[in-house]
């Protein structure tokens, strides 16, 4: 099991420290909820989080078929609700058309856009469109 050790610094700033790594992430409060928007608010690490997540389940299971998606990418964006302030959508699109997929394995990454631990997780009314591009 992971921890994480998370100080906040103040002025809507927090620093992550993976404990195994010593690697750290720092996030502020976005420009709309009274922050600076200078580093990924807590929001956006979970909209990138969500993209990570499907991205390595998609990398382990290409590894395990014979074929790569090294370089591939993807956008992700959320849509803010209010009352109460949370997530409503995440948009991601993957972007695999500098790969020369067969319809199988298009098939293998299509059956895992919602298969992998985070998008299971997160609360069913954050809307998940995940598109992918070949």
């Amino acid at each position: 099991m992971e921890t994480y050790k998370i100080t906040y610094n103040g002025d809507l700033r927090t620093e992550i420290i993976h404990d195994r790594s010593g690697k750290s992430i720092k996030t502020d409060a976005p420009v709309d909820n009274k922050g600076k928007g200078e580093y990924f608010s807590p929001t956006d690490m979970v909209s990138s989080a969500l993209c990570s997540c499907i991205f390595t389940i998609m990398g382990i299971k290409a590894r395990e078929n014979g074929f790569n998606i090294d370089g591939a990418t993807a956008t992700a964006k959320k849509i803010m609700r209010n009352d109460p302030r949370r997530i409503a959508e995440v948009h991601i699109e993957y972007d695999f058309s500098k790969h020369d997929l067969t319809p199988e394995q298009k098939d293998i990454l299509e059956g895992l856009a919602h298969a992998s631990p985070v998008p299971r997780s997160l609360h069913p009314d954050i809307k998940q469109n995940v598109t992918l591009k070949f």
